[in-house]
């Protein structure tokens, strides 16, 4: 059994990890054994690792926060979920490793035919896209909404949430190369960033008010978007790819009256009601199962090789998300 534990942070962030060996854990009333199917690195667990995320667990911690695992043992008093069975593991626990024990009633059962690749990524960037499309502007059918980081995991959700609920995408990226895969999943427009952004943005979508903008990257990039944007518009940051504070003019705040919000799913998750939680993540379960919903994977790594896992999230310019498998 192998976990992918730190005990530092720094600015090298596979440096600071690295996969050892422990012991098989005793099952304590209630809990039970469970092997890993699937954990994604995100940029946040990236972050984690420098010390830049907003929330830094304790040390030593176990890297991960999200993923999928399948039921291998019962303890004491458990029968459900089943032996074998696939299940969203809670959040926040630390999930790259080998096998772990959890609480049998904090775990939610998954269908084992869906694909469990997809599934371990729902825990996280399908509920920031789905939920930034959804409490900040009271978009319709029609209206466009505008992003930079097009490519990023959060990004291609986004995309493929607005085309299903019948918005309009104005998609930024950093490379000619990403326009095509993203129009291949459905994205309206896609551009490169640049100095001229607005005027562009305004040629392909024939002048239309866009209501909502979405940044991830932080810095001037932050400004282009919200440059973009109608009268009243709004702009939601929850992400700072650029490693730099969001910069906006302030045109854009006094006299075209953009506000400007942030959105983190910890936060979220701290105020929804479980009927809330269980809403959100019912939709997005029957689009993956349904195969309306899914990620680009890039490559996957197992936990005794995740100090190469965490050197290939790092290093960018990927065309899809980076799991790790037991």
């Amino acid at each position: 059994m192998l976990k992918a534990e730190y005990q530092s942070r720094g600015p090298v962030p596979q440096e600071v990890i690295e996969a050892v060996e422990c012991e098989t854990p005793e099952l304590k009333e209630g809990e039970v054994l469970l092997e890993l199917l699937a954990s994604p690195i995100n940029p946040s667990d990236v972050l984690t690792l420098t010390g830049d995320y907003g929330m830094l667990p304790p040390l030593p911690a176990v890297g991960g926060n999200e993923g999928v695992a399948r039921v291998v043992e019962h303890g004491p008093g458990v029968s459900a979920p089943e032996i074998g069975q696939t299940v969203l593991l809670p959040v926040g626990i630390g999930t790259w490793r080998t096998h772990f024990t959890v609480p049998a009633d904090k775990l939610l059962p998954l269908p084992n035919e869906a694909d469990p690749l997809q599934l371990s990524m729902i825990s996280i960037n399908p509920p920031t896209a789905s939920l930034m499309l959804s409490e900040f502007v009271d978009l319709q059918p029609g209206d466009w909404v505008i992003q930079n980081a097009a490519n990023s995991g959060v990004g291609n959700y986004l995309i493929q949430l607005a085309h299903i609920r019948g918005f309009k995408t104005v998609n930024i990226v950093r490379r000619e190369s990403l326009v095509e895969p993203l129009k291949a999943q459905g994205a309206d427009v896609v551009l490169v960033d640049g100095d001229d952004l607005p005027a562009r943005v305004k040629e392909a979508t024939g002048g239309a008010d866009i209501k909502l903008g979405i940044d991830a990257v932080g810095d001037t990039a932050t400004g282009r978007i919200a440059d973009c944007l109608a009268e009243g518009g709004t702009l939601v940051n929850y992400g700072m790819m650029s490693g730099k504070p969001c910069k906006i003019s302030p045109t854009a705040l006094i006299f075209k009256g953009v506000s400007m919000r942030g959105f983190w799913l910890a936060r979220w998750f701290e105020a929804a009601s479980p009927q809330d939680q269980q809403k959100v993540y019912g939709e997005l379960t029957k689009l993956i199962i349904a195969g309306k919903l899914k990620a680009p994977i890039d490559s996957t790594f197992s936990v005794k090789d995740i100090k190469d896992a965490v050197a290939a999230a790092a290093e960018g310019g990927r065309d899809g998300k980076i799991l790790v498998t037991a």
